[in-house]
């Protein structure tokens, strides 16, 4: 079969492996369908993921249909259309116990830890397999899991209906967060130094977005919300600096949402944090939010293919990682066929 391997850092090829085989009694075998680009697979072709090992087939936004089962799978015939849950947890550490398999200390991902869905066919524990009904499309199937990511950020912001959310940074991950904001009910604010980016996060249920270079964002917001400014700050931008603005931003009683892995200090004033009584967590992944998300993609209520702007065959691989690398901004989510 083939796959879409990164040998090394910076070179990257379609290259022939064994078809995989049913092992274990719970293996699923997936004929691949639709692959999301994800920024972690960008990261892995720098060499900028400290958690590869090269080489590595890429992708974890992946959607198929069901051609082999194990013995003991039981929810899952042939046929069925499904999506990967692509995290991969011990079951048994302190973060596993508390109910954080995506921050479990033996995590593995797939197209990071272990080969990922950028391959004809993949195969997956049953567990890691989630049915869709036939009215979603391979596209949308695929880019459930961006949006679980979106979901995660709601859980960990607390996010209720008639927040007031500010949402910093309008690429592929902002995106996923403002659906799944507005789908909370949430009044949604986002920013954004990409003007295309913003009027296609305005014309799919943004209220309010902000450019910094044509305003200051901190009046904005004040004026949104009648100076009481916002009450979840969600980072999808990870720099030093957006950390320190979050914290400015958000409101009394406020929380701050991180999703970044800058290693950059950043300079917070605790007074902030303590006078305000602000919440800052960090949100990694998804925790459990695949059967949520799954479940109102299938009813129609979220439509997950809205943050793709550019497809191409997976033979067309160079093609497409070279519009990532020379014109991000012209980019919200490349989709794979396959």
């Amino acid at each position: 079969m083939k796959v879409i391997q990164v040998q090394e850092p910076g070179k990257l090829d379609i290259v022939t492996k064994e078809k995989p085989e049913i092992v274990g009694e719970k293996d699923v075998i997936v004929k691949v369908k639709c692959v999301g680009i994800c920024g972690s697979d960008v990261h892995i072709y720098h060499g900028s993921n400290p958690f590869t090992v090269y080489p590595r087939v890429i992708g974890h936004e992946v959607s198929g249909v069901v051609e082999k089962i194990g013995p003991a799978v039981v929810d899952l015939v042939p046929g069925d259309r499904v999506a990967l849950e692509p995290i991969v947890s011990c079951g048994t550490c302190y973060a596993c116990r508390k109910n954080q398999p995506n921050v479990c200390v033996e995590l593995e991902v797939f197209g990071v830890h272990r080969d990922g869905g950028m391959s004809e066919w993949v195969k997956a524990d049953e567990a890691n397999w989630h049915k869709v009904t036939e009215r979603v499309t391979d596209e949308a199937a695929a880019l459930v899991e961006p949006l679980t990511i979106g979901a995660q950020a709601m859980y960990r912001g607390e996010v209720e209906q008639g927040d007031s959310v500010f949402i910093m940074g309008a690429g592929p991950t902002g995106i996923a967060c403002l659906i799944m904001a507005k789908e909370k009910g949430a009044k949604v604010i986002i920013s954004d130094f990409n003007q295309n980016r913003l009027e296609y996060a305005q014309s799919i249920g943004a209220d309010f977005i902000i450019n910094p270079q044509q305003d200051n964002v901190e009046d904005r917001i004040k004026t949104i919300t009648n100076e009481e400014m916002a009450n979840v700050v969600i980072d999808a931008v990870g720099t030093a600096v957006t950390f320190e603005q979050a914290v400015q931003l958000a409101s009394v009683a406020g929380t701050i949402v991180t999703l970044g892995f800058n290693e950059q200090p950043s300079a917070i004033p605790s007074l902030l944090l303590t006078k305000k009584e602000l919440k800052v967590v960090g949100s990694r992944l998804q925790t459990h939010q695949f059967k949520g998300v799954i479940e109102k993609v299938n009813d129609g209520d979220i439509q997950s293919d809205a943050i793709v702007s550019h497809r191409y065959s997976f033979e067309q691989i160079d093609e497409a990682m070279t519009l990532l690398e020379k014109h991000p901004e012209e980019v919200r989510k490349i989709v794979l066929t396959f």
